[in-house]
């Protein structure tokens, strides 16, 4: 698959009719005849555009809070050298993979508004938030990644001659996944309050499996982006009802049918209180909570011919997590149940790998994270839980007969490599590089299970990111020598 449909189509931002569509009006600035860039809501275009021409393997990689400049940060440092100042880039597994047709295009990331007044507890958006508009100006950010401005107040969405608003993780999730300008913090919920109909859940009703992974917790907003509905990105055990088919707060009566694997973080984070997640919260794991995975969970021995509950692997003391998960996926694929992975450590997410592939995150702005042997050997790696998934998606039903196993089954999944996110948060160079490559063995993983089942006629992989954050690079050569020195 190329991006033909995207050129031909032409760029979001030089279409009048397309920009008042998607966000109310033409945001100031905005519209530019000659934009080569295009827009979030073209990869959602691009999935359906995938399914409907006869894709039957359908991924969506995101690398969360990755810029251009943080992709060429850890390409610097792979390579001890820079190697590009412009352009795709190359240095990287997923820059230089050309195992199949290879292309790619630049897109912007804008939400409709800055955010709305909604009640968590009735799932109704109040009012949004006009004051605050997205959009985007090349003039002030620049026409492509790679050309920076001094105008810094820009990006950060603190311009006063332009004040467009920049993109949460929940508004460019959404917009990912199911092609619709929202504002931020909204989980495939419109800034009308209507529930969005994410392309995995249209994928679903067609016959695919639906997988979600992530080394951040699973009802993050990236995740459950992917899948759920909720007004707020914070109402984390609702999205995790959504994702496991539990009724939440947006699907009382009726819940959704649950993905068919969802392998993440969250365990272990226990908490007595939060009001953000409105009057139902339950004390204990704010991510998932304990009630809700006892309810799906499949004892030793026990199948589900309904396939509404799930086989788990859990983060267990004393066991390697990568033999942990690995159990649980023989098992799934024999009885032919759905998976449920649930790792993670401190603040629910996999431990950070550093830039040079170890654990040993130094001193940041948001302090220190040290890791005990335990916590990084009872979590399986973002590359493993990959694998994992990858083979339960793509396993013929048990008992299925060598004619009818000529064809893998259908699937769409979500791999988000979330840690960049938060390492840039942090201002964590080492973080940010490491969590770079650690979804670069992933993507590894996945062209191994395309070469491996030879899939690649019916595979298409979208990797992106859903925002930034403004890396700068200033001395390059720096990042390059760190790879060199002891």
């Amino acid at each position: 698959m190329t991006l033909s449909a995207l050129r031909e189509r032409g760029s979001l931002y030089s279409d009048r009719e397309r920009l008042k569509k998607h966000f109310g009006k033409i945001p100031e600035g905005t519209y530019q005849p000659n934009a080569h860039y295009h827009d979030q809501i073209d990869v959602y275009d691009l999935q359906r555009i995938a399914a409907d021409n006869g894709k039957r393997h359908i991924i969506l990689m995101v690398f969360d809070g990755c810029d251009w400049q943080t992709t060429q940060a850890a390409s610097i440092y792979k390579n001890a050298d820079m190697l590009y100042d412009s352009g795709r880039g190359r240095g990287l597994t997923f820059q230089d993979y050309r195992g199949t047709i290879t292309d790619s295009a630049f897109i912007s990331t804008t939400p409709k508004t800055g955010g709305c007044k909604f009640d968590v507890n009735s799932q109704i958006v109040v009012n949004e938030n006009t004051d605050a508009s997205g959009g985007f100006d090349p003039t002030f950010a620049g026409p492509m990644p790679w050309h920076e401005r001094d105008r810094i107040s820009y990006p950060i969405g603190q311009d006063r001659s332009r004040p467009h608003r920049y993109a949460d993780s929940a508004s460019s999730a959404t917009s990912l996944t199911a092609g619709i300008k929202t504002y931020n913090g909204s989980i495939g919920v419109a800034h009308d309050g209507t529930q969005a109909d994410a392309i995995a859940r249209q994928l679903q009703r067609e016959g695919f499996r639906i997988g979600i992974v992530t080394s951040v917790p699973v009802s993050h907003a990236t995740p459950g982006a992917a899948y759920a509905n909720n007004v707020t990105r914070k109402d984390y055990q609702d999205i995790s009802r959504d994702l496991i088919g539990r009724p939440s707060s947006a699907h009382r009566s009726n819940p959704l049918p649950g993905v068919d694997v969802l392998i993440g973080g969250g365990w272990g984070e226990g908490t007595g209180k939060d009001a953000g997640q409105g009057d139902n919260f339950m004390p204990g794991n704010k991510y998932l909570h304990e009630s809700d995975l006892d309810a799906v969970r499949l004892g030793p021995g026990e199948s589900d011919p309904s396939h509404r509950k799930y086989i788990v692997a859990e983060r267990t003391p004393g066991e390697p997590g990568h033999s942990v998960l690995t159990a649980a996926v023989n098992r799934a694929i024999e009885t032919g149940d759905r998976l449920l992975g649930f790792f993670g450590g401190k603040g629910g997410h996999l431990p950070f790998q550093t830039a040079d592939g170890k654990y040993n995150p130094t001193f940041d702005v948001k302090g220190t994270e040290k890791y005990s042997d335990a916590e990084i050997t009872e979590n399986p790696t973002l590359a493993e839980m990959t694998t994992a998934a990858l083979r339960v998606l793509s396993a013929p039903a048990p008992n299925t007969s060598s004619n009818d196993a000529t064809e893998l089954p259908e699937f769409w999944i979500m791999l988000e490599a979330g840690d960049v996110d938060w390492a840039n948060h942090a201002n964590n160079i080492d973080n940010s590089i490491g969590a770079v490559l650690s979804g670069e063995e992933a993507f590894h993983a996945v062209t191994q299970w395309a070469e491996q089942n030879d899939a690649w006629d019916d595979t298409v992989v979208f990797v992106t990111s859903d925002h930034g954050h403004y890396f700068v690079i200033e001395d390059p050569q720096t990042i390059a020598d760190a790879n060199t020195n002891e």
